[in-house]
């Protein structure tokens, strides 16, 4: 083992991306057998830092040193062999096979095409056995809770003599009650020789695990230090956001008198009764961060997800799927907008009027010229920068797509939009035209609902703010009066 004292040094580290400095600079320490927790509102470049770390993404610029020499990963399993293993939030287990079979994935010993019981298998055995005696070698893991699926993944590393651990929103989908015994097993790592980086949008969970905390805020680091010598959450919060400037919101004219969709204790695998109304042309916003139930939400709204309770748009009680959705007049972009909101290799042409074909169509057959006006008609409203209809969807900007959804829940003569992350890896001048566009489409008596994870963009445009946290409303407020970011963000990490 290396005698020094940081197992891991990053220096100057900088990544790129087409128009975007995603981790710009960023330097610090992290120390040898201590549980080091990364934290940072979305978008602040903690995933990619991760990525660097662990070979997915190659840097632009800077050197990491690893136990003192200088680590350039090629690939995820380069990062393994040198001894940094990850746990991201979808797990890298497989249910059909059994607790052992999933230790020794990748690394089998075999005699004749027989699995051989080699000290390796006895190893990561005895590993798990000493981590959490409950899980049996041949037991499936598809009896297993996801806490101790997550615990058969840290028995893994452990086995395979990893330095480093990095854990990615480790309790995003367990049980409270066993959160503590994962704490318990995340703590005694450092006995085990073992470096914890923890990243987590539940900031008590710092305070009861870390040691140090390294805060990042736009691509920046922003300060690592002791845990004992950070006061309290809102010190951390306060870091977090800096002095953010929001774009100003501007009040609406006049009330929203009417109510236009009601939401009555709605529950399903990730919801927890939850009950809102929305008025009428105004712009409702839900934030939250990962694991907060945004998209959930979204998707139930629209019928694409099972859920109990009830939903009345329009005084009628909506049927649970996404064809009556839209016959009444909801649609969603969705945040996945490449895989899910558009047909990419369909022109701009095609892809307009998907929604609502009956539009363009004269006895069951499409009309070339109404199919051509809708989309030149779209075109210029939302002001898409192309040279021709007939591009490829695939070959526009980021944000250019995004208006291309937006055209096609247009064209489809919704009341009411709703949004999933509708800014999502699009630069600065084509989020604010969007922003602008949301709000014409509002005066214009568009009822709209964005789900975001990004504060600016509720505090930027919505009337009013919904907070989520683990799948509850927790609160709701009316922008303009009530509104303080450290007060929101105090909730959506778990602050009562």
């Amino acid at each position: 083992m290396n005698s020094t004292e940081n197992v891991l040094e990053i220096r100057d580290l900088v990544k790129d991306f087409p128009g975007v400095r995603a981790v710009n600079n960023v330097s610090f320490d992290i120390k040898r057998n201590t549980i080091h927790c990364l934290v940072g509102e979305n978008g602040a470049g903690k995933s990619t830092l991760i990525k660097m770390l662990t070979g997915a993404y190659s840097r632009t610029s800077g050197k990491i040193l690893l136990n003192g020499e200088e680590y350039n990963p090629h690939s995820t399993r380069d990062a393994k062999q040198k001894g940094i293993s990850t746990l991201f939030q979808e797990l890298n287990v497989v249910d059909q096979l059994t607790v052992e079979e999933n230790l020794t994935l990748g690394m089998e010993d075999t005699t004749f095409g027989f699995l051989r019981k080699t000290d390796k298998i006895n190893r990561m055995i005895s590993v798990l056995n000493s981590i959490e005696p409950s899980i049996k070698p041949n037991q499936l893991v598809s009896s297993l809770s996801v806490a101790k699926k997550q615990i058969v993944e840290i028995a893994k590393a452990v086995a395979a003599e990893a330095d480093i651990i990095i854990m990615d929103e480790p309790t995003a989908a367990v049980s409270e009650g066993e959160i503590a015994r994962l704490f318990t097993i995340i703590k005694s790592l450092r006995e085990k020789n073992v470096t914890v980086i923890y990243i987590s949008h539940r900031l008590d969970e710092i305070f009861e695990l870390g040691d140090y905390v390294t805060v990042m805020r736009d691509g920046k680091h922003i300060d690592t230090k002791p845990v004992a010598e950070v006061k309290d959450r809102s010190e951390l919060i306060k870091m977090m956001i800096g002095k953010t400037v929001f774009e100003q919101y501007t009040p609406r004219e006049g009330e929203c008198p009417d109510t236009i969709l009601q939401v009555k204790h709605l529950s399903n695998h990730r919801l927890n009764d939850i009950s809102f109304e929305v008025r009428a042309g105004e712009i409702a916003g839900f934030y939250g961060l990962v694991g907060a139930g945004k998209t959930e939400l979204a998707r139930a709204i629209y019928g694409a997800d099972d859920y109990e309770g009830e939903i009345i748009f329009k005084g009628q009680r909506l049927k649970a799927a996404p064809e009556k959705a839209i016959e009444a007049g909801i649609t969603l972009v969705p945040e996945e907008r490449r895989t899910q909101g558009l047909f990419t290799i369909l022109t701009i042409r095609s892809n307009v009027p998907v929604m609502n074909m009956a539009k363009i169509s004269r006895a069951g057959f499409i009309t070339d010229t109404l199919e051509k006006n809708a989309a030149l008609e779209y075109v210029n409203k939302l002001k898409i920068a192309t040279n021709s209809i007939e591009k490829e969807a695939a070959k526009l900007s980021g944000g250019n797509q995004q208006k291309v959804v937006l055209s096609k829940c247009l064209f489809a003569d919704a009341d009411l939009l709703m949004l999933d992350e509708p800014t999502r890896g699009i630069d600065v001048g084509a989020k604010s035209e969007i922003y602008s566009l949301i709000r014409q489409l509002s005066k214009e008596g568009k009822t709209i609902i964005i789900f975001s994870s990004e504060l600016p963009e509720v505090m930027n445009i919505c009337d009013s703010i919904y907070l989520l946290y683990d799948g509850s409303l927790k609160s709701m407020l009316r922008n303009g009066c009530d509104v303080n970011s450290e007060q929101i963000l105090h909730v959506v990490t778990g602050g009562e």
